[in-house]
């Protein structure tokens, strides 16, 4: 509740985005800001990378596993993504989830459950998965911050269906719209409280899609009403949380032609007017094989159709260039959404590690 009451505080049409699209730090030319979030190749920045951010400063950076090596070299490589783009507050995302989606892991950092567990045990014991999954958000968020990140790729509120590819799978808390957000939340709140920020994927639901958006693009023929009260559901709950990130499917019976990402009926008046988001929608990995055409037409359709960010996650220099050419310069609704987002952020608050600790070993023998 501590997060939903902090983000009541803040009316982001009454942050001035004055400033705000052209930062300067002392002895430093004006760095222009780009709506665009970059991935990168390796553990440290190639001169390459190091050339473009400087040229075409991104607004986040995104680190995955083949960036991680050590708690040294991660922060290195934070504080020099920093400092080439002019901003000691400049994002680092990561996704970690738990489960089979965690980019550090051991022997250096811990091992977590994925989010399917935390439904089992909420089946069994409600209370306990509740506090257990506010420990994990808290556990995750102390190794984050130790290392200078600001925000992790999670909650996954896609409610999968019977059938539908394992893409998500056990990245879902649980199949029921009610019992994701409540887990969720709980999830998130610890997540908060250790200082490290949510992005909620995939709106609007990736839940009933057939086939890999990494590797295809899944096609959805639900009816609207199956859809609102379904998939929909879990990113009403948050609608007021800070960033977003796209789902790459097509809602037939919403947009038959374009995926969410790419699609102005869902991101105005799905994702914006049905759901209520009103945070900092950034688009799933646009190197995703879901998505057709070149990086500047998807570029030019995610901005078109309401997307405020773009995310290109695989360190592939020649597309990295070609997103950052075509990644816009913020406007004052962008600037605004990514300062209230990271307004929200806050220092670590105390917690009990050992009993932390003993929540995720009672839903490791659940």
């Amino acid at each position: 509740m501590q997060l939903e009451k902090e983000i009541a505080r803040f009316d982001v049409s009454a942050i001035s985005a004055e400033h705000f699209s052209t930062h300067q730090l002392r002895g430093q030319k004006d760095v222009t800001i780009r709506a665009y979030i970059s991935g990168c190749a390796g553990l440290t920045l190639t001169d390459l990378e190091l050339k473009l951010f400087q040229r075409k400063a991104p607004w986040g950076l995104i680190l995955f596993k083949r960036n991680c090596e050590s708690p040294q070299q991660i922060t290195e490589l934070v504080a020099s993504f920093r400092r080439i783009v002019g901003r000691k507050d400049a994002p680092v995302f990561i996704d970690q989830e738990g489960g089979r989606v965690q980019r550090i892991g051991p022997p250096t950092w811990r091992a977590y459950p994925n989010a399917r567990s935390f439904g089992k045990l909420y089946a069994i014991n409600p209370g306990l998965a509740l506090r257990s999954a506010r420990s994990l958000g808290r556990l995750m968020a102390d190794e984050l911050y130790a290392l200078g990140l600001t925000a992790s790729c999670l909650p996954v509120l896609d409610a999968p269906q019977a059938g539908a590819s394992e893409v998500i799978g056990n990245r879902a808390y649980d199949t029921r719209p009610e019992r994701i957000m409540t887990l969720a939340h709980a999830h998130v709140a610890g997540l908060i409280e250790g200082g490290i920020l949510p992005v909620m994927k995939h709106i609007p639901g990736h839940g009933r899609a057939m086939v890999d958006s990494h590797l295809e693009l899944p096609v959805v023929d639900s009816s609207w009403l199956e859809l609102e009260n379904h998939d929909f559901l879990p990113f009403t709950g948050f609608a007021d949380y800070p960033m977003a990130m796209t789902a790459h499917v097509v809602y037939k019976a919403i947009d038959p032609e374009q995926p969410a990402t790419l699609s102005r009926k869902m991101v105005r008046n799905v994702i914006r007017k049905v759901i209520g988001f009103t945070g900092l929608l950034m688009t799933d990995d646009l190197s995703m094989k879901a998505l057709s055409g070149s990086f500047k037409q998807k570029a030019e359709l995610a901005y078109d159709a309401g997307c405020d960010m773009l995310l290109h996650c695989n360190g592939q220099i020649s597309e990295m260039e070609e997103v950052a050419e075509n990644a816009q310069t913020f406007n004052a609704k962008i600037a605004r959404r990514a300062k209230a987002a990271l307004r929200l952020r806050r220092k670590p608050q105390p917690y009990d590690e050992k009993q932390a600790l003993r929540h995720l070993e009672a839903v490791a023998q659940a």
